[in-house]
């Protein structure tokens, strides 16, 4: 069983010597899934049997229909945009930062990792396995809250598996992201929990600290990565060959 300690000690030893690498990256990262974030509306009405016509705020809907059917095209295209850009740029790039914080963690730094989903033989199969994760995901929290997280963390793996093996198939990256976690969700919660103190001391600065903390938040989500990794491999739930470990070039 992996101890967090151990996993943060040596996040830090990486990040002792490519701290503003990772800071870099983890600017990157942060920005393009936060863009990929979409609002929550409330489309249902609290007092729709209560209006009357006699309040006197009846409108001409002949007048307002245009503009209203303007507003609702203007959405509908500022929702596809956000969506293509969460799929087509964030999802590749999140595949990117973690083949980059896994490779530092294996002793390789290179920013030339942020990049490595948008080749071209790797793309696709990147995109469409992130996008089947999010549906899934999407799914479960449609349910209620709590399975939404538990299942959150049983896919949390999958864009580290797809650093390694990008054409490894959405259904059996998911199956191994699974696979990977059980047994140990609860104490990857926990382990978020003990960052909640930096980020809080973060916020003490405008929120602008909090920047500073990300690069060790993921160089120690690549520690687990690398731990579950080697669970796996030992238990016989994936091989080398399917993770393409030491079978391809870094780049």
């Amino acid at each position: 069983m992996w101890e967090r300690k151990e996993l943060k000690q040596r996040a830090k030893e990486v990040l002792r010597t490519s701290y503003w690498k990772a800071f870099l990256v983890s600017i990157i990262l942060g920005f393009v899934t936060g863009s990929g974030n979409l609002p929550n509306f409330n489309l249902g009405s609290d007092n729709s049997s209560g209006y009357s016509s006699s309040s006197g705020l009846d409108l001409d809907w002949g007048f307002w229909a245009p503009f209203l059917a303007i507003a609702v095209g203007a959405f509908i295209i500022v929702l596809i945009f956000a969506l293509a850009f969460r799929i087509f740029l964030c999802f590749p790039v999140e595949v990117g930062a973690m083949r980059y914080f896994k490779q530092s963690a294996e002793q390789e730094v290179n920013l030339n990792h942020l990049g490595f989903a948008f080749q071209k033989q790797r793309y696709w199969d990147v995109v469409k396995t992130m996008v089947w994760r999010a549906l899934l995901n999407f799914l479960w929290f449609l349910l209620l809250i709590i399975p939404g997280i538990v299942k959150s963390y049983a896919y949390s793996m999958v864009p580290f598996i797809l650093a390694e093996n990008p054409n490894i198939g959405y259904k059996r990256a998911v199956e191994l992201s699974k696979q990977m976690t059980q047994g140990h969700k609860l104490n990857i919660f926990v382990l978020d929990l003990s960052f909640l103190g930096w980020i809080l001391l973060g916020t003490l600065a405008c929120f602008v600290g909090v920047l500073f903390v990300l690069p060790y938040i993921n160089a120690t989500k690549a520690e687990l990565y690398l731990v579950l990794r080697n669970e796996a491999l030992k238990n016989g739930l994936t091989t080398a060959e399917e993770l393409r470990l030491n079978l391809t070039p870094a780049w």
